[in-house]
């Protein structure tokens, strides 16, 4: 295999920079791929970049709901630093005041210092307001939905009543999103029954126009958060009935990225990954998702809400194979920027690892934690195989209250994957070893001002 010459020898070189692409699913849970092991729903471009690049198994969200998600994704820091985690509200709302601080640092501006080209095509959730959307965080453009697509609702009935009859109750005149141009809203509300179809063309279109530059698309799929839509091609073609048809639909775009890059002699300095944002969104029946062996899903620190399933692929650039490593969403900041040589802010806690030497040569990745947090909240820690709750709490109604835990649970979960079995009472060691790791956490922790807190 033929890796990146600039990486090989340490140096990088202005004209051989690779290109990144992140497409971002909505509350995608675990088994929802067929090769993750989902066997209803096929999604043949996406099995077929796990084949040809790196299937991870155990790659973690920053959160387990939209907002604080994205805002780890972008920033490479956990969300509890910048404040875009609540107690109070959750996720950022159609009447929120703020967004995301503008002295944080998102990708886009990070590989701007590279000379990188960038847009966002989808959902962006780090607030809606001009001074918060991605062409004033770095992004040369937009075009989306800026916040949840179950926003803005002016329908009647409720949801999960209306999965249980027919496609025809499903109104996309019933949710009054915008859909955006860079700042200016274009399409009210967005016609979300071709959504998916209109952001698979936008990446499509961008990849050729920009094909003679170093470009970061970042892609961000506002399904298959409900409300479910599909256009009119995949209406019925899976056999998990609508959500399968919508989990179909984001993988034939894949299909289409991944042939475009080929198309364009692009595919052999391209990075591509895919994964999501938080789990399943469980209560909403067959419209929900599937966490697969995980427990619990959406809103949860239990492994459902916060392991996803996560595929990188780069023909030239990436070792194929099964990585069962950590990783995390917050190390694609530190990552990329090695691979763009662009040195890491030296003015803030970067929570990201750079997971070069294990995308192109399979060394150990250099992760060996996960930080769960729920809110401003730490409620568990994993550390190798085992996994501590200090706290844990159901959601949506799943899953039980709140329960402060001490000793904390503890599990083995590469061995115990469904955390059923608590070891705490045999692994004293591996308990006081984690709450060190905790200590030491919390030691430089400064908590960012609450975001999402105030509404207008």
């Amino acid at each position: 295999m033929v890796l990146c010459p600039t990486l090989i020898h340490g140096q990088i070189d202005p004209s051989n920079r690779p290109n990144f692409i992140i497409i971002f699913a909505d509350d995608l849970g675990y088994g929802d791929l067929s090769s993750y092991g989902n066997p209803s729903i096929n999604t043949p471009h996406l099995d077929r970049m796990a084949h040809e690049g790196q299937k991870w198994t155990n790659f973690y969200a920053g959160a387990s709901v939209c907002t604080p998600s994205r805002a780890a994704l972008l920033t490479g820091r956990l969300p509890v630093r910048s404040g875009m985690s609540s107690n109070i509200h959750r996720v950022l709302f159609p009447d929120s005041k703020n967004g995301l601080p503008t002295n944080e640092i998102t990708l886009a501006e990070q590989l701007k210092k590279a000379g990188y080209a960038s847009a966002c095509i989808g959902k962006w959730h780090l607030g809606h307001k001009a001074q918060y959307l991605p062409t004033n965080n770095g992004f040369d453009s937009y075009f989306g939905i800026p916040y949840s697509n179950d926003m803005d609702y002016i329908g009647h009935g409720d949801y999960k009543e209306l999965v249980q009859q027919n496609l025809k109750a499903l109104k996309t005149e019933d949710y009054n999103v915008p859909l955006l141009r860079n700042t200016e809203i274009i399409e009210r509300p967005a016609n979300q029954n071709n959504i998916t179809k209109r952001y698979n063309e936008a990446a499509v279109a961008y990849i050729k126009e920009h094909k003679d530059k170093p470009f970061f698309l970042y892609l961000a799929h506002n399904l298959p958060h409900i409300p479910l839509f599909a256009s009119e091609h995949f209406l019925g073609s899976s056999k998990r009935g609508l959500y399968g048809d919508v989990v179909e639909e984001i993988d034939n775009g894949v299909g289409q990225i991944l042939k475009t890059l080929k198309e364009e002699g692009l595919s052999a300095n391209t990075v591509v990954i895919f994964t999501s944002d938080n789990g399943p969104w469980l209560p909403f029946k067959t419209h929900s998702g599937s966490a697969g062996p995980l427990k619990a899903g959406k809103g949860t620190t239990w492994e459902g809400g916060m392991r996803e399933p996560a595929i990188f692929w780069g023909p030239g650039l990436i070792e194929p194979g099964m990585v069962s490593e950590l990783g995390s969403t917050m190390d694609l900041f530190t990552t990329f920027s090695a691979m763009a040589g662009v040195g890491l802010p030296k003015d803030r806690i970067i929570d990201g690892k750079d997971l070069s030497e294990t995308l192109f040569h399979h060394k150990p990745s250099p992760r060996n934690s996960i930080l769960y947090y729920r809110g401003p909240e730490l409620y568990a820690v994993r550390v190798g195989d085992y996994k501590a709750h200090f706290i844990t709490q159901g959601e949506y109604g799943q899953f039980g209250e709140r329960e402060v835990h001490d000793p904390p649970m503890l599990y083995n979960v590469n061995q115990d994957i469904s955390e059923n079995f608590n070891i705490a009472a045999e692994h004293p060691e591996i308990i006081a070893q984690i709450k060190k790791l905790v200590e030491d956490h919390k030691s430089d922790l400064v908590k960012g001002k609450d975001q999402l807190a105030e509404r207008e």
